[in-house]
This record gives C-alpha cells, structure tokens and sequence, in this order.
C-alpha cells in the first residue's frame, strides 16, 4: 500500500474538515490515523475508501491515481472492503448469509462457491459456532469480527476500518483487535481509525496524527508515538497513552 496524498481539501456546506491533506507512506501494510475527534480522521479514510469525493487534492495508491467519476468510484469500492462502527449487518439474515449476500450479489460467485470460501474463514477466526445466528443474537464482538469478516472474504486489496471497536465493552474490543492483528500477520493491508493508542502503536508501520483538518505528523509507528517533535502531538499521546 504505498500512498500519496497531495493537498487534498474536503468541505461540507461552509465547514472545512480537511485542510490541505499531504501524506506519503511508503509500501506499508498498516495506516494507523489517529488524533483528536473532530479532525477529520473519519472524513479521511471516507475518500480514502471511495466513499466520499474531495472538492480539491488527488490520492494516489502505488500508481494508481484514486478515481474522481462515480462509474469508477463503483469500480474501486468493488475491490476494497469497509468496516464501519455500527457492523451494518442485516438484522434478518443470519451471520453466514451476512457474508454470502455480497459475494453472490456483488460479486456474482455461485453460491456453493461462496460457502465454500467463507467457510475457512469463520473456523479460522472462532465464528462458525455462530453462523446460523442473526445479528441479535451474537455479541457485539462476534458482530464486528462478522462485519471484518464480511469485508475481507471478498479478497480486497485493502480495507478501511472506521473506529471498529468504538461500541465495544474490554473484553469485545480485545476480541475484535486480535483479529486485526492477526489479519495483519497474514499480509492483509488496511487502514485503520482507532482511539486505542496502544494496539496503534503496536500494529501500525505508519502512524499519521490529524487533527484540525490536517495531517500534523506521520512517520513510523514508533517515531510518532515516542519520538514525535511536534509538541501537540506529544502531549495528545502522553495524555491518552497509559
């Protein structure tokens, strides 16, 4: 995942919520943002993801430039997957037809084809025990780790996680970081939003600090987190790193 962003400029009515981002990470497998809330980290992997479309700048993915025209917006989402706070599971469907409905609909597999590939999966990560459950019934761990699941059956190029363990109590959160870094150990490339400072530094080869709009200050992991000469951002992780 080598990344270039170039001045890159999002606004909603008259409020601008990213001012000029610039980053460049280098052929990395984890992007950690992390900052205060309100600035813009959200908004970030939004256009990052394909969501959403800036007023000005550009991204770059190796040499692949990020599409501006929805056709092709449509096209890259299809090959990347999103992970939200709110899992956006279907609450009728149970976990196992959660993770068909994409790869038979979206991606058009047969589905024989499709339960076959989610199959290794939900042993791998714990879930098969719970694949004829609905959403109701699982935990907000067993959710999320679903939600991630869903996500990464379809074979993405990369995912974006938005803040996943933001509703969860300890115990769920450590489920579903687990899970993360063990995607990880397994050549997954992703980006991360998360307000959890220590599995950040952990799990990110490049960590990038935003706040007002802006990215104040990015490099390695561990540069950023213990090293960083910004004394914003010194202060911010002295704060909320314990």
């Amino acid at each position: 995942m080598d990344l270039v962003v170039e001045g890159l400029v999002q606004r909603f009515g008259t409020t601008t919520v990213l001012d000029g981002v610039d980053l460049v990470t280098g052929d990395i497998r984890a992007l950690v943002l992390v900052g205060p809330s309100g600035g813009g980290k959200t908004t970030l992997l939004r256009i990052l993801a394909g969501l959403d479309r800036p007023v000005a700048g550009s991204v770059r993915f190796g040499a692949e430039p990020l599409p501006h025209d929805e056709a092709g917006l449509l096209a890259y989402r299809r090959r990347v997957g999103t992970v939200f706070q709110a899992y956006n599971l279907f609450p009728h469907l149970t976990a196992l037809e959660n993770l068909l409905l994409p790869l038979v609909h979206v991606h058009g597999l047969p589905r024989a084809e499709a339960v076959r590939r989610v199959t290794e999966p939900l042993e791998r990560f714990q879930l098969a025990p719970h694949a004829s459950k609905r959403p109701a019934q699982l935990s907000g761990g067993q959710k999320q780790r679903i939600a991630i699941l869903r996500a990464l059956v379809s074979g993405p190029e990369r995912l974006f996680l938005d803040e996943p363990t933001s509703a969860l109590d300890p115990e769920m959160t450590a489920e579903v970081l687990d899970m993360i870094g063990e995607l990880k150990s397994r050549g997954t490339r992703f980006v991360l939003v998360t307000h959890e400072m220590g599995f950040a530094r952990r799990v990110a080869d490049t960590a990038a600090f935003v706040a007002d709009g802006r990215v104040l200050a990015h490099g390695p992991a561990g540069e950023l987190f213990e090293r960083c000469p910004e004394r914003r951002v010194r202060d911010f992780f002295a704060r909320t790193i314990r």
